[in-house]
Formats: C-alpha cells, sequence, structure tokens
C-alpha cells in the first residue's frame, strides 16, 4: 500500500470506527441530536450498520497493515461507497436533507478505493 492510502484510510477507519461504536453501544435518545434518522429505524438495524461500520473500519486497516488478504481493503472501501450511497438514499426520503457529510465520505472513499487499488 501506498502513503496516499494511508492518508486517506486511516481518518476514515477513525470516523467508521467512532460512528459504528456509537450505534452499537449508545441508546435511541443518545443518538438522536446527531442523527435524526434513527427514529424511522429498528434499534436493532441500528446497532447492524453500527457493527457493519466497525468490521469494515478493522477492514480498511487491519488487511494491508498486516499483509494478510490486502484485496479486502478496497473491498471494505468499496462497502463504504454502497453504505453512503444508502445513507443518502434514508436522508432525502425523510425530513433531515443534510447530506453534504455523506456527499463528502463517498468522496474521499472513492479516493481510498483508487489508492488502495493502484501503485503509485
Amino acid at each position: 500500500m501506498n502513503l496516499a492510502y494511508w492518508i486517506v484510510a486511516g481518518p476514515l477507519a477513525l470516523f467508521y470506527l467512532y460512528s459504528g461504536a456509537m450505534k452499537v453501544f449508545r441508546s435511541r435518545d443518545q443518538l438522536r441530536p446527531m442523527m435524526a434518522w434513527v427514529d424511522r429505524m429498528p434499534l436493532p438495524a441500528v446497532r447492524a450498520l453500527g457493527a457493519v461500520e466497525t468490521l469494515g473500519a478493522t477492514g480498511l486497516i487491519l488487511p494491508p497493515l498486516t499483509g494478510i488478504a490486502p484485496w479486502l481493503a478496497p473491498a471494505a472501501a468499496i462497502g463504504f461507497v454502497l453504505l453512503q450511497i444508502g445513507a443518502i438514499a434514508v436522508h432525502l426520503t425523510g425530513e433531515d436533507r443534510r447530506i453534504t457529510l455523506n456527499i463528502g465520505l463517498v468522496a474521499t472513499t472513492a479516493v481510498a478505493v483508487w489508492a488502495a487499488t493502484t501503485r503509485l
């Protein structure tokens, strides 16, 4: 992996690890101020989404770091692009139309996919 990948993937992994842990461990009332959409989703779905984000963050970092199954890193990044496209759809179908963060995450994760699949 190259330096560009680590510059992008490191902060992405931290973001998704934090976001996923919040969804797994916090109550709906604690999540509501930051994530208005949680009232429209069953709590088990929110918890599952948090687990997926946590596992994806691990997939961004551990495979390239250890050299074991390094193809998992671009797979995790592609999964995050798809996750954010779904998140944009959820935001646009509800009253919460704030998708700026989601668009930024799609762009940043697309750079991670590119950096993970090319040699600079």
